[in-house]
């Protein structure tokens, strides 16, 4: 995939981007981690002793897959969102883009970067999850393959965003506004069979909704959605963001003056 020299630029870019969010792991990586402990608390203990059995299973089984994919997906959108603004707004990506690298080794560096802290987080929130409740395992192909293609969207989301921010107050808009509506409405703490007709159509329409529920079916077995057309989904908005971020960065977009 890469010559001599590119692989050595995107190997460079991807430890940096570890070791950026490994070195301030309490800012990075523990306030996720009590977040979800407080939902599994909350809403699997309390809310859920009185909810029951939804789907089959436990509320608090039933919540935990939707509850991982929400950590994968706010860490990996965050930590390529913040890094390559932190880096336009320091000027210091302007020695990436007159470097002899190809803008997809660029890229494909701080996406790596940021599946890696989503995957690391998610693995972490899953050993937690362990503690309060005992999770089959349906199929392990489809649980990988699902958690990757998801980091992998939302760092490019994330990507996107940092390159048409102009200020702080932007990094922080369409994680507010836009993805935690998403989340919460993507069928984290529900099944989208408990909805009216008009509201089911409404999710589908939803992309975190296809991820949430072939993690749940990768784990549980259960799903509202055709799995195999979840991932066609999935692989379609992949494909699409990564060549909407290389357009972006061969034009410029954002970075250059």
């Amino acid at each position: 995939m890469f010559s001599d020299h590119r692989l050595i630029a995107f190997e460079t870019i991807v430890i940096k981007e570890v070791r950026r969010f490994m070195r301030i792991w309490t800012q990075t990586m523990l306030p996720p981690i009590i977040t979800i402990s407080l939902y599994f608390v909350i809403f699997g203990n309390l809310v859920g002793s009185r909810i029951g059995e939804m789907g089959g299973y436990r509320y608090m089984e039933f919540i935990v897959p939707g509850l991982i994919m929400m950590a994968v997906i706010q860490n990996s959108y965050s930590n390529v969102v913040s890094s390559f603004f932190s880096q336009k707004f320091q000027r210091s990506v302007e020695e990436l883009l007159v470097a002899p690298i190809p803008n997809y080794v660029i890229l494909s560096g701080f996406i790596v970067g940021g599946m890696a802290r989503g995957l690391c987080v998610g693995f972490i929130v899953t050993l937690v999850s362990l503690l309060f409740a005992d999770l089959p395992l349906y199929s392990l192909s489809i649980t990988i393959g699902v958690v990757l293609f998801t980091s992998l969207v939302f760092s490019l989301g994330g990507f996107i965003n940092a390159v048409f921010a102009n200020n702080f107050d932007d990094v922080s808009i369409i994680p507010t506004f836009v993805l935690t509506p998403l989340i919460y409405l993507g069928g984290v703490f529900y099944s989208i069979e408990l909805l009216p007709p008009f509201w089911q159509l409404v999710s589908r329409l939803n992309p975190i909704f296809y991820m949430v529920n072939t993690f749940r079916y990768g784990i549980l077995g259960t799903s509202d959605i055709d799995v195999v057309w979840a991932f066609a989904m999935l692989v379609l908005f992949a494909a699409l963001l990564f060549g909407a971020c290389i357009w972006l960065l061969r034009r410029g977009t954002g970075i250059r003056s």
